[in-house]
Order: C-alpha cells, then sequence, then structure tokens
C-alpha cells in the first residue's frame, strides 16, 4: 500500500475515527522519540508546565476544560490562538504524561 493509498482510506473514515488515528500516531510516535511537536516547556514560563508552542496555554489547562465537559469546538472557539492539530499534540501529550497533567491540575485547583 502507498502512502497516497493509505490517505485516500484515512479521508473516507468519520472524522471521530481520523482523531483517533491522528492520537494513536501521534502517541506512538512520541513514545519512539521524546519530542512532542506542538508542545514546549520552558523553565520560568507557566511555572514550567508544557505548553502549546508558541503560547502560554498550558496542556493541563485544555485537559481541565475538557474534563469540564467542554467540547474541542469550544476550545478552539476560546483559544482562537490554537489549532484542531495543537489539540491533538495536547491530548497525545496528556496520554502519555497523565501523572504530570493530573498534578498540575490538583496543584492549581489548590491554589
Amino acid at each position: 500500500m502507498t502512502l497516497q493509498e493509505l490517505q485516500q482510506q484515512m479521508l473516507q473514515l468519520p472524522i471521530s475515527d481520523r482523531w483517533y488515528l491522528v492520537q494513536t500516531l501521534l502517541t506512538s510516535i512520541q513514545q519512539s522519540n521524546d519530542t512532542w511537536p506542538g508542545i514546549e516547556k520552558t523553565p520560568g514560563v507557566c511555572g514550567g508546565d508544557a505548553c502549546i508552542a508558541t503560547t502560554r496555554i498550558p496542556v493541563w489547562v485544555l485537559v481541565q476544560a475538557r474534563n469540564l465537559g467542554n467540547s474541542e469546538a469550544e476550545l478552539l472557539q476560546n483559544y482562537p490562538t490554537i489549532s484542531a492539530s495543537d489539540l491533538a499534540n495536547a491530548w497525545a501529550y496528556a496520554a502519555a504524561h497523565g501523572h504530570e497533567i493530573d498534578q498540575a491540575i490538583h496543584e492549581n485547583n489548590e491554589a
């Protein structure tokens, strides 16, 4: 199967399946290479928490908003500087670093 054939088949999937596929692929890439496209951790910026690249929007904030019932469409509307691929990166990062994200949510809820 060629990459072009695979792409054509992927485009025929329902959007929810495409999101799952993207998240699965990102997670598998991240596990083999400890870099996270679109995610940055900078000492002194947002307490060193993982953020969407070139923003000060921590991944834990997006995860917490989703936990509170916000849809991806609402997140994109509320954070106009991020894209759907930024959200996919954030979800993949959160899936791989669940303890870190849970701890950040817990610490910020206590503050």
